[in-house]
This record gives structure tokens, C-alpha cells and sequence, in this order.
């Protein structure tokens, strides 16, 4: 069989038996303001008000709130398409202030503490797994989504999101490549995300769907992840469907600080990224990164599958949850979904674990 990609956009370390995300599709083929409605249906609209409200109140600073609110409309006006139009539409739809939808958004933006694993087996495929960690798990675990954007009848992409939010921190376009996002600490956050926004920077979520729309092959993606400006400084790590088509991405605002590919022939054959620079120690509070490397090197390339790939995250999530209150805080907080998707020589498969 022929070198292909085989992407485990696992997000894992939850409760056993956990019910698997929404399935839906998205028409890329209707107008912006109503692709998103047919999904609405399946939820009750007080629950995601209620939600929506809740994330912001405890997650964005009084004084951003009281500046979106009132710029809402203008603010609009530096949104590029279609995340504009999306974003709108499920306001309108939901009655929700179109300042929230907005704010909404970027919340999520600050919030994608994960680990991202790429790797390649002595065989030439590439195996491309992340897991992510959330608070309000109460709620985002009810709203998480698996989408396929569709475009002439065809799955054009895929990722996992949650209901209210246009971006991706996790996608796949079919038989090309994948990406997944790990926040990146840029320091005042918010004051930085408005200012590149107002400059029309992309929100880095925003710029992982483009992307998935926009490349046609690997080497275009990381091209695109690396140069676009974007608000705030973030991991972007890519698979591809050929040997040695593995990246991570350092990211600042303006462009790339670290370009740090695969290198199987010189014993490299895996890169882990959490959410620190590689060339730095991790702390010890939150060392995911050991604790991957570790496991990994006891697969050995040869092993490295599906089944052990997902092994390899839940042994590091469960030696990262003992090292400390703090990383106790934050596995408690992992998605509890777990999903495998396939894109190689093969075709497109995805199913739930």
C-alpha cells in the first residue's frame, strides 16, 4: 500500500463511554449568514444564549466587553468572509449581540492548551494526533461538533469546533494534509489581539480554515500558516500524505519565528509540540512534552499506529494529571470526544472510537 496520511485528531483523556460529538455538514454552497442555521436546530436556543453568556463573563476582561460592545457593527467591517457572515448570521438567528458573537470568538482563541504529536513510521506514512484541553466543559462538551464543510457535493474539509465558533483548531482537507493549532504565549493577550485585529490580521483559528480551503498540497499549507498575519502567537503543526511531510510551526504575529520539519533519515521521525517553544525547558508543573517523548521512544517507529499513537497520548495525559494541582486543573478540563480521521491514497474515512 502507498504512503498515505493517517491523521489522529484525537481529543482524549475524558470520561470513559463519553457520547460522540454532533456530525453535521455545512453548505459552503449557501449564503454565509444561513450555512450554519440547519445546525442550530439540533440545539435549544436558551441553552446556547445562556452559554454563550457564561464563556464571556468569566473568561473575557470587563473592559474588552465594554469596548466591542458598541463598536460591534463597525468592528464588522474588519472580518473578512465568510467568518463575518457566519458569525452574523447565528447572532441574528439566536438573538444574540453581534458584540458577543464576536467575543465569542475570541475567547476561544486564548484557550487551546493541547499536545500535537506528527510522526512517521518506518513505512512512510504519516501519523498526525493532538488532544485539547478546555475549561467549561460542562458546556463545550455538549456543543462540540464534527463538521464537513461541503462545497459542490463534495467534503471540501473537515474539523472538529464547537457551535458559535467559525475557526478551527483542528482540521483535514482530504488526501492533502492536516493542521492542528497549540496556543502559544504571547503575553497581554487581549490588548494584542484587538490592535492586529484592527490591522485585519486573522485570528489564528480563522487562518487554519482558510488554509484547509484555500492550499492544494503541503508545502502550500505551511507556506500559508507561516507568512498570513495573525492576532496572537500560536503552534500550527502539519501533516502531509508523503514522507517526511511533518511540521511545527513557531508562530509570531507577523510571521514565523521556527520552521521545525520532520527528519526521519537522521532519526527524527516524530515531533511533539505543546505549548511551549521546543528549543526551551518546559516547566516542571506542565511537562506534557517529556512525558510524549518518553512514551513515543518506547513505541518505536516501527509500532507507531492508530491504536498506539492514541496510547501514547493517554500516558501522557495521565503522567502530566499527576505532576501537579495545576495540570490536574487542566486534564480534568480535556474534551472527552474522541474521534479518527483517515486521508490518504485510500480515500477519506472517519469514525468515532
Amino acid at each position: 500500500m502507498g504512503c498515505g496520511l493517517w491523521a489522529l485528531l484525537a481529543l482524549l483523556c475524558g470520561a470513559a463511554g463519553a457520547a460522540s460529538p454532533l456530525r453535521c455538514n455545512v453548505s459552503l454552497d449557501s449564503p454565509a449568514e444561513q450555512r450554519w442555521l440547519p445546525v442550530l436546530r439540533h440545539f435549544e436556543p436558551a441553552f446556547l444564549r445562556a452559554a454563550v453568556q457564561r464563556i464571556i463573563d468569566e473568561s473575557v476582561p470587563k473592559w474588552v466587553h465594554q469596548v466591542i460592545q458598541p463598536i460591534a457593527a463597525e468592528l464588522e467591517l474588519f472580518m473578512p468572509q465568510p467568518f463575518a457572515g457566519e458569525i452574523a448570521g447565528m447572532c441574528k438567528a439566536l438573538g444574540i449581540n453581534l458584540g458577543d458573537g464576536i467575543l465569542l470568538n475570541f475567547a476561544y482563541e486564548s484557550t487551546a492548551f493541547c499536545t500535537s504529536i506528527v510522526a512517521q513510521d518506518d513505512k512512510g506514512n504519516i501519523y498526525h494526533g493532538r488532544n485539547l484541553d478546555y475549561a467549561f466543559v460542562d458546556i463545550l462538551s455538549k456543543i462540540t461538533l464534527d463538521v464537513q464543510f461541503i462545497k459542490g457535493g463534495q467534503v471540501a474539509y473537515q474539523g472538529t469546533t464547537f457551535l458559535g465558533y467559525v475557526g478551527l483548531w483542528t482540521g483535514q482537507s482530504p488526501h492533502k494534509f492536516t493542521i492542528s493549532g497549540d496556543e502559544r504565549d504571547g503575553g497581554r493577550w487581549w490588548e494584542n489581539a484587538i490592535a492586529a485585529f484592527l490591522n485585519r490580521n486573522y485570528p489564528v483559528s480563522w487562518l487554519v480554515r482558510d488554509t484547509l480551503s484555500e492550499a492544494e498540497d503541503f508545502q502550500a499549507a505551511v507556506l500559508r500558516l507561516a507568512d498570513i498575519p495573525i492576532i496572537a502567537e500560536v503552534y500550527y503543526i502539519v501533516g502531509g500524505v508523503s514522507p517526511k511531510e511533518g511540521m511545527v510551526i513557531t508562530r509570531n504575529r507577523r510571521g514565523p519565528a521556527d520552521l521545525w520539519p520532520l527528519d526521519p533519515l537522521g532519526g527524527a521521525w516524530f515531533r511533539v509540540e505543546t505549548n511551549y517553544d521546543h528549543w526551551t525547558t518546559p516547566p516542571p508543573f506542565d511537562d506534557r512534552r517529556t512525558a510524549a517523548i518518553k512514551a513515543l521512544n518506547a513505541t518505536g517507529q516501527h509500532n507507531i499506529n492508530f491504536d498506539t499513537l492514541f496510547k501514547v497520548f493517554l500516558e501522557c495525559c495521565s503522567v502530566s494529571c499527576s505532576s501537579s494541582s495545576l495540570t490536574k486543573q487542566k486534564c480534568s478540563f480535556i474534551k472527552d470526544v474522541k474521534a479518527v480521521l483517515y486521508c490518504g491514497e485510500q480515500g477519506l474515512r472517519h469514525s468515532g472510537l
